[in-house]
């Protein structure tokens, strides 16, 4: 018998810190670079991960491709900032409802596997998690780290259960526009979560099943084995 891997963003998904994360973000570089950071809509990128971003901003401003120790350093402060941000305003940071009981019942359960494949990077996705108390130990974690689209993040999760798991069915879980782009790219089924419960978002653009969190477990767990990859 197969397992159901169920793969989930974190930002709009798990957790609310959207917005404090982008200003977190431009602040950094503004910080670092002395120039103003161009935008924090992020559907104006070709990419919508802090890889991408990133390199983009740096190529647009400074013409040249930023190496692997100045993203590090990058990656380091932006951490920082984050956890400065906790203190001086921990509402920001907001567990979608019942995310973590969720979680925890997914891994405790022998028909599921678990999943993150986030276009954030592993150190500030990582920071995030564990402060609202995600347990992280038994969850194959994808970030941006290296990776230039979502398809690629999501690839890796993807790898890594097959390796260890007979894998029957794949849901992704998200709460964006890109969200549902990339799902339907790679033909995976789909579940969005919009806390505003503004579905039609993304019902218009093809998702079978949206909700607004994880209050109703049954009803989220139906979703995952009923959803469709995006139309």
């Amino acid at each position: 018998m197969g397992k159901t891997l169920i793969i989930f963003d974190i930002d709009g998904t798990l957790l609310y810190s959207n917005k404090i994360d982008s200003q977190c973000f431009a602040d950094t570089y503004q910080k670092i670079y002395k120039r103003n950071f161009p935008t924090i809509d992020w559907s104006k990128y070709p990419h919508v991960t802090d890889h991408v971003i990133f390199r983009t901003v740096i190529q647009d401003q400074f013409n040249r491709i930023p190496p692997s120790n100045e993203i590090s350093d990058f990656q380091q402060a932006f951490a920082a900032s984050i956890l400065e941000k906790r203190k001086t305003a921990p509402h920001e940071f907001q567990e979608v409802p019942n995310a973590v009981n969720t979680i925890n019942y997914l891994l405790n359960h022998e028909d599921y596997v678990v999943g993150i494949g986030t276009g954030g990077w592993h150190l500030p996705a990582t920071i995030k998690l564990e402060h609202l108390g995600f347990k992280l130990d038994q969850i194959m974690i994808s970030g941006a780290d290296d990776k230039n689209s979502r398809e690629e993040i999501i690839q890796v999760v993807l790898d890594k259960a097959q390796e260890n798991h007979t894998i029957k069915r794949t849901t992704y879980i998200g709460d964006a526009p890109w969200d549902v782009q990339t799902t339907r790219n790679m033909n995976i089924n789909f579940v969005g979560i919009r806390r505003k419960g503004d579905h039609e978002a993304l019902l218009k653009m093809g998702a079978t099943h949206v909700l607004s969190s994880y209050e109703n477990q049954a009803q989220f767990l139906a979703a995952v084995n009923q959803a469709k990859p995006p139309k």
